[in-house]
């Protein structure tokens, strides 16, 4: 026993060493992460100031007035912002905004005013239920994961260690963001009953957003790997209903 204690010495001082080493790079990632999500934050703020103005047409004012009032809000602000891609959003700072070509296919009558604040009411929901700042916290987690990962996967699988851990993280991100997408559905659903505007244009719309958000190549765009399929999203809303009874034609 005593001429394998040098060498049993060893391989546990080496195991340690590697925990250690995962540990320090996984705490390294995680700051290194919070400290680009803040820099993204902050830019990305003065991007949407220095391109976007505030929403300004009637008929959507006033389907946003009804959601404020349920909300029992003063007012929702909303935004346009200046980018052609089909797309709603919710900034870190809670403002609402949409995008100048979703706005563009309101206004070409390819998508209705209630179908444009099922997008805000949507939007709105990423913010109530803090999503921005969960996705931050699995943001920072997910690297420090990657990393980790990548260090333990590139021991054993030289050259596909880094790959194999993109690729696992990247599937959790899009798990996560579906399980948001889905709350967030709830919540607009909810929204839009209770304000008297229904759940039939947030449908209609689902069944409308892979054409709108088509890439040029034809390919399917990238949101729906973050987003629950169509059926789904649209069974989800049902469901609600039928609990709710309050079902929409």
């Amino acid at each position: 026993m005593l001429r394998f204690t040098p060498i049993l010495l060893a391989v546990l001082y080496a195991l340690a060493m590697y925990r250690f080493s995962v540990w320090r790079t996984s705490r390294e990632a995680v700051l290194y992460a919070l400290a680009m999500y803040r820099f993204s934050v902050w830019r990305t703020s003065r991007e949407l100031d220095a391109r976007s103005t505030q929403l300004a047409d009637r008929n959507l004012i006033r389907l946003c007035q009804q959601m404020a009032r349920a909300l029992d809000l003063p007012r929702i602000k909303v935004h346009i912002y200046e980018i052609s891609p089909v797309n709603g959003l919710a900034a870190a700072d809670g403002r609402i905004f949409i995008t100048r070509g979703f706005y563009e296919k309101y206004r070409a009558g390819e998508v209705s005013d209630q179908e444009i604040a099922s997008v805000i009411a949507h939007e709105l929901g990423h913010v109530a239920l803090g999503h921005s700042r969960r996705r931050m916290i699995d943001f920072s987690g997910q690297n420090a994961l990657r990393t980790a990962m990548a260090v333990a996967f590139s021991r054993f699988l030289p050259g596909v260690g880094v790959m194999l851990a993109n690729l696992l993280t990247t599937l959790l991100a899009a798990r996560l963001s579906r399980r948001d997408e889905y709350e967030a559905d709830a919540y607009a659903a909810a929204l839009l009953v209770k304000s008297g505007i229904g759940t039939a244009a947030q449908k209609s719309l689902f069944t409308k957003l892979e054409r709108l958000t088509q890439s040029a190549g034809g390919q399917a765009p990238a949101w729906l790997l973050s987003h629950p399929k169509t059926q789904e999203r649209i069974k989800a809303i049902e469901d609600l209903e039928k609990r709710w009874g309050t079902q929409q034609s």
